[in-house]
């Protein structure tokens, strides 16, 4: 008899959490036409290409734990894809940073964007939140931290 039992997201190594992911992920972007395909090592920054299946739109996906800015992404062309409540939420890097940039004044004058061009979030504002709407995909989240 099969013995299957549910993990303990908390339990995981880095490697492990960011595989469960990826595979929560893939199954969100399956109910809006998507097949992912793994990349073995970082292409261009991406952790993964999402195919439509309309067959000529492909997103290059970098997978984060938290909403994420970072300026080594910018001018890639990269989506980021990461959980947050229920939800999951895919953007493009680049359109959303300078929406956040234009009208929140959260990153700009911290030594993190400022100094080191990263910045990344662990809980979200109801502005953020907003920003973030049209890019809100929702999808079981279960286990994720």
């Amino acid at each position: 008899m099969l013995d299957l039992r549910r993990i303990d997201y908390g339990s995981l190594n880095a490697r492990q959490k960011e595989n469960f992911n990826f595979q929560k992920l893939s199954a969100v972007l399956a109910d809006f036409g998507y097949v992912t395909m793994r990349l073995t090592d970082d292409w261009g920054g991406a952790d993964f290409i999402a195919q439509h299946i309309d067959g000529d739109t492909f997103l290059r996906v970098q997978l984060k734990g938290r909403l994420t800015f970072d300026a080594k992404y910018k001018h890639k062309g990269l989506y980021i894809a990461f959980p947050y409540s229920d939800d999951w939420y895919l953007f493009p890097h680049d359109e959303l940073l300078a929406t956040v940039l234009s009208e929140t004044d959260t990153m700009t004058g911290t030594r993190s964007w400022d100094d080191n061009g990263l910045y990344h979030f662990g809980h979200l504002s109801v502005q953020l939140l907003e920003l973030l709407a049209p890019f809100r995909l929702t999808g079981d989240t279960v286990g994720v931290v």
